[in-house]
Parts: C-alpha cells; structure tokens; sequence
C-alpha cells in the first residue's frame, strides 16, 4: 500500500471572549503546526509565531521524530531569549503540538509540548495521540480526580510544560500508524475546552469534507461560549491504489454506458436484451404476487414500529437534553459542586444528574447572594456554570 494526503483543511477563530487571536499554524502537506500562546499584551502571539516559524518549510533528510523533536527544542531556546531580553515579553510561552506524515513508512510523527491536542478518527472512533501537559491531567494519572471530574474541572487551562518559560523543554514524541480512510485532526484547547471528544467525532464523521467538518467544529465551539481562540487543522491520507468508485473489480459499473462490438463483448446483443427484459418483467409479478397476502401483516408491523420510534426518539431527545443541562449545588460534605443534567430524582433512587466536580468552599462560607446562587439549583449551560464556579473561588482566594 502506498499513502497520500488526500485532503486538508485548517479555520481559525478569536473565540466569542477573547480580544485576539494568540494561535498559530503552518499547513502544509506533509507538516502541520498548532501553536496556542499565553502571555500579557502581545506576548502570547509572538511566541506561538515564533514556534510555528522555526519549523523548516523544507524538511530534512532525517528520522521525524528527530526533527520534530530538535525543531521545538530550538524553537523554546528561541521564545526563551526573547523573553529575557524584552521586558514586555516576560513569562511569555506557547503550546505546539506538531505532526509529519512519512507517506512512504505509512506513519505520522507527532511532537507535542503543553495542552493542544493531536487526534486520530480511524474506523468512526476518535482517539486522542498526545497527553495534556496540564494540572488536571496529572491530578487524573494520580488517580486524585476522576476522568468525569477532569473533563470540566475550573483549572484544566492550567499548564505544567510550555515552550518559552524555562532555557529546556523536554518534548513528547511519538510514531503512529496511517492507513486508508485515517483522518488526524490537531486543534488548540479553544476547541477541547468546549467540546467533549464524543462531539469532535460525531462532528467529524458526519462532515461531507473536511473543510466543513473544521467549519462545524469551531462554529459548535463558539456556540458552546467559545472562552478562548479555536485553531483546528485537520489532513486525511488515504491509499493511493484504492478502486475508483464503482465496480470494485474494475469492470463496467452499474449504468456504465457499452456500444456496438463493446456491448456485443459483454453479451448485450439486441436479442439478449429483450430476453433479459422479458424475465425481469416476469420476476416482478411473480414478487408482487406473493406480496399481496402479507400486505396487511406488514401495515400491522409498520404501525407498530412506527410507535416505538416516536418513543425511542422522545426517550433520545430527552437523553441528549438532559446531558446539555449543568447547574450548581452543595454535595453530601456541604461543598460547593458542579452538577451535570437537571436537578431532579426519579423514583427507585434514579437520579437525573452527576456530580463533575467539588470545590472545596464550604457552601455554608459564602456570602447570602453567591449562597442562592449554588442552593437555588438554576438550568445553566456548561460554559455559564463553569464559568460562574471560577468566580466564586476567585473570590474566595483560590485563583
């Protein structure tokens, strides 16, 4: 087998609350580049550009890994400098998470420092390649918070390893393998941060391209609070002596169109057209005949079906609802917690929420008006619950 890249597509997006862009990227076939930057004023964007301009736009003759893994470590001495050497740059850095596809292997080589992520749709399932270098991610390898409690806890955008801060970095690096059909998506944590993986991958697989699948991803992100800038840049590779589209074994496909000695070749005579004709002519009676008496049955079986659909589809919708529902309240040790769905219990011990995560203000400690708004368990989207829990334990003095 032999690979190609067969499609790209990259979008880029400020996000509903931030003033700039900070991200970076580079695209182009067989590089990909994400860099998402942090610092005051312009900072943030001088060191993601910085990382994304240190790649080669022609790459060298050596292992990917190698490069990839050189390229970010010049790339943070680089950052590094500039913030030494200007004031106004000071405690800059940036993400960078990076892929080259060796087509010839049939392998991509991913370099990654901080919370950007690199992905994999193979087969419908999406897996996630790199590991956030992030607080919250090191709480969960510890077993300190749960996957659920990970996914949405207040301080996941705080990150343990970036490109600029310190003289080193060291550099994840990895190979993995392509083949036909294998989409890798790599995107800042604008995206991540507002959409769960399950989403990415509905969105993904459902797309007719991947320019629309990148549009769909960072429009949902923004219409999920879109709190940071969202860069998603995404390749597909597929193999390059795969069948055209039609007849798998290369003959004439359905309604492929065969004229005089062709057709003769291919046993499509006049006389053997009429005679297909007539039996197909004869085999629908027949079919229609045998139909008639399991007509009503059939009505009988439809309507049926018809009636478990609606209440399956009733059941669906009520399911999806409820997951897009988030509210505050107070757990069993009096904190102050993130709930998932709606605040309600069903009989026989059936709860319709989850607890995502426990802050550790005691509910009881705050003032009157931030203590109704945890008790008195308002429907809230996610973003407005995560949000309105970092503001209290800002106020608390825990940020």
């Amino acid at each position: 087998m032999s690979l190609r890249i067969a499609e790209e597509a990259v979008r880029t997006d400020t996000g509903r609350q931030r003033n700039a862009n900070e991200d970076s990227y580079f695209t182009k076939g067989p590089l990909f580049v994400v860099a998402d930057g942090m610092g005051g004023a312009q900072a943030g964007e001088v060191a993601s550009k910085a990382a994304v301009e240190s790649f080669p736009r022609e790459l060298p003759a050596a292992a990917p890994e190698r490069v990839l893994e050189e390229t970010i470590e010049g790339a943070n001495r680089t950052i590094h400098e500039l913030a030494r050497k200007d004031p106004g740059l000071a405690g800059m850095g940036t993400t960078t998470t990076a892929a080259i596809v060796d087509l010839e292997a049939e392998v991509v080589a991913i370099g990654h420092v901080g919370d950007s992520r690199a992905y994999r749709l193979r087969g419908g399932r999406l897996e996630q390649l790199t590991r956030d270098h992030s607080l919250v991610e090191e709480m969960r390898r510890k077993g300190q918070i749960t996957d659920a409690q990970a996914e949405d806890h207040p301080q996941r955008s705080i990150i343990t390893r970036a490109l600029g801060p310190e003289p080193e970095v060291q550099v994840d690096v990895q190979t993995v393998p392509a083949q036909d059909g294998d989409v890798f998506l790599i995107c800042s944590d604008g995206l991540t941060t507002m959409l769960d993986d399950e989403k990415i991958s509905r969105l993904l697989a459902r797309a007719t391209s991947l320019q629309a699948a990148v549009r769909a991803l960072v429009d949902e992100a923004n219409r999920a609070g879109g709190r940071d800038n969202i860069t998603v840049v995404a390749f597909r590779v597929e193999d390059t002596a795969a069948p055209a589209a039609g007849n798998p074994r290369g003959g004439p496909g359905e309604g492929a169109t065969l004229i005089g000695s062709s057709a003769e070749e291919a046993g499509l005579s006049a006389t053997e057209v009429r005679r297909r004709a007539a039996a197909a002519a004869a085999r629908r009676r027949r079919e229609e005949q045998q139909a008639r008496p399991r007509r009503r049955g059939l009505r009988t079986v439809l309507k049926a079906a018809a009636v478990i659909a609606v209440i399956a589809a009733v059941a669906l919708g009520a399911w999806y609802g409820n997951r897009q529902i988030w509210f505050l309240g107070t757990d069993d040790s009096g904190r102050v917690s993130l709930y998932r769905g709606a605040p309600y219990e069903l009989p026989f011990g059936i709860d319709l929420y989850s607890q995502r995560y426990a802050s550790p203000i005691q509910t009881g400690s705050l003032p009157p008006k931030r203590r109704d708004a945890v008790t008195g368990h308002k429907l809230r989207s996610r973003s407005d619950a995560v949000s309105l829990i970092e503001d209290i334990e800002k106020s608390e003095g825990l940020r």
